[in-house]
């Protein structure tokens, strides 16, 4: 047993009290937590201050949002936050996020460039670069505009159509080839894909690019179409799509970059221009031109990677519903075989020239409508760079994400009578509802960054199911999935339209 002595001893040790630590520890504990709680609520509160009376959610769900739903869009989702309200709210990782459902919010988001700029969505300019012309505003973004409009003259599509005829016979008739060998429905969406690339890799850069180099740019290109969806980690870590994609655009601006070199030195040389690219480099060195001509090799190389991004899914998209619209609507395609053989009798070998399309008004009705059914693109985000007030009773906080919405515009009852029916004969009439209301028409934007490149789009389309149809018969397979809209920065069918290709017998 212990002595006196002994325990004295103790009692003069100085021990750390554990009561001491358990209470800092607790302390801290108490402090964290009441920092949380209070971020959480500063976030709350910030959130239903910007969103005051719009419809939408009354609380955020903490840090993330509406994320997990932005992960795997749904028209059905699209379409419940539309329908919620002309202007609606939410928030994805505390960006603030309005939404415009109706044409007259959407346009006024389109048309005011000193409040909105496009910003895409965020990894963009990760993607194709922060001094890529897509993102200049104001006077400097209309001079450059200005000067690539040359490119898509009547003059240079004319060229560029030779070029889009030869390309999409060689596709159809290897897709007609597979089909003999089996003769089962397959998914058209990557072929349409690889039909689109080549066509425009070939119409942009004509033989400056190797083949190889058409290929590679086509195999990588869908890690660039998967990393501008809506939302995306946003971080570019090695794994991460956006690192993926950042690959694969310097792959692609590598091979764009020498194609604008060896266009430079062919044009120099004297050769006749054959592609967009030397049509480009004529008009710089022609003495009457009074624009910028000192472009560098990689400013052009910039310039054709937009274009692809402008053109390959958003074409991809249009012509894959086109199949399939056509194929679930015979008798349309029965009177653009009809109008074929009117404006090119006994003539289905020849190359089509753009003269014969001028002839061609329902086909290009069918595109019209089409895309008007199944619009490639939904909306395009913009960024607020000051105070908007979009609304009488509303002004969009500065620094918000802001998104027209061209669907609601494009299905809209009263200028589009029975608008889920693919009825090319709206357009014929040019005093339809739907020819005296051109501002629903909202397929390729409205204002300063309209689609610069609309005809030549709704032509590369035309010419591929104007030629499928006379070349081919095609039968679509339902599954179930063929109605339901897969969200891949635009809209595809989620089975990837299944269709099975026969010769066509003109016997």
């Amino acid at each position: 047993m212990p002595s006196s002595t002994s325990l004295a001893r103790l009692a003069g040790v100085q021990l750390p009290s554990l009561f001491a630590s358990v209470s800092q520890a607790a302390s801290w504990t108490y402090t964290t937590v009441a920092i949380v709680v209070a971020l959480l609520a500063l976030e709350q509160s910030v959130y239903r201050y910007k969103k005051r009376h719009l419809p939408g959610d009354k609380w955020t769900i903490p840090i993330i949002g509406k994320f997990a739903d932005s992960m795997k869009p749904t028209m059905e989702g699209y379409m419940k936050q539309w329908n919620s309200g002309a202007l609606s709210a939410l928030s994805v990782f505390n960006i603030f996020i309005v939404m415009a459902s109706t044409t007259e919010y959407s346009r006024k988001i389109l048309n005011t460039p000193s409040h909105a700029e496009p910003c895409l969505v965020y990894s963009a300019k990760q993607v194709l670069l922060p001094e890529n012309w897509v993102f200049l505003t104001g006077k400097e973004h209309v001079a450059y505009r200005r000067g690539l409009n040359a490119l898509f003259t009547h003059k240079a599509l004319g060229l560029y159509f030779n070029i889009m005829d030869d390309i999409t016979r060689k596709y159809i008739k290897q897709w007609l080839v597979e089909a003999k060998k089996d003769p089962s429905a397959k998914p058209i969406m990557m072929r349409v894909r690889d039909l689109n690339m080549e066509t425009s890799l070939r119409v942009f850069c004509g033989n400056h690019l190797p083949d190889e180099a058409t290929r590679e740019i086509s195999d990588k290109y869908w890690a660039i179409t998967v990393a501008l969806e809506l939302v995306n980690f946003p971080i570019p870590l090695p794994g991460t799509k956006v690192y993926r994609a950042i690959q694969a655009r310097k792959v692609a601006l590598a091979w764009l970059e020498l194609a604008a070199k060896r266009s430079k030195e062919a044009m120099a040389q004297g050769k006749a221009p054959e592609c967009m690219l030397d049509e480009w480099v004529t008009l710089l060195r022609d003495p009457a031109y009074k624009g910028r001509n000192d472009f560098s090799d990689r400013e052009m190389a910039m310039v054709v990677f937009s274009f692809l991004f402008a053109s390959q899914d958003a074409m991809s998209s249009g012509l894959i519903y086109g199949f399939q619209h056509l194929a679930d609507h015979p008798e349309i395609l029965a009177k653009i075989r009809e109008e074929q053989n009117r404006v090119r009798p006994g003539q289905p070998e020849r190359a089509m020239t753009l003269e014969d399309l001028d002839q061609m008004p329902y086909l290009k009705a069918v595109v019209k409508e089409s895309l008007r059914v199944k619009p490639p693109v939904t909306m395009v985000p913009y960024l607020t760079t000051k105070a908007f007030p979009i609304s009488d009773d509303y002004v969009v906080p500065s620094g918000s994400m802001v998104i027209p919405s061209f669907y609601n515009s494009l299905h809209d009852p009263e200028v589009f009578p029975d608008p889920d029916t693919l009825r090319p004969e709206r357009w014929l009439d040019p005093e339809s509802l739907a020819n005296r209301n051109p501002q629903n028409y909202l397929v390729f934007g409205s204002g300063p960054h309209r689609c610069i490149g609309i005809e030549y789009a709704t032509m590369n389309i035309a010419i591929a199911l104007a030629l499928a149809s006379e070349m081919t018969e095609w039968e679509h397979v339902l599954t179930p999935r063929s109605d339901k809209v897969q969200i891949i920065a635009t809209l595809f069918p989620q089975d990837g339209c299944m269709l099975k290709f026969t010769p066509r017998n003109r016997a």
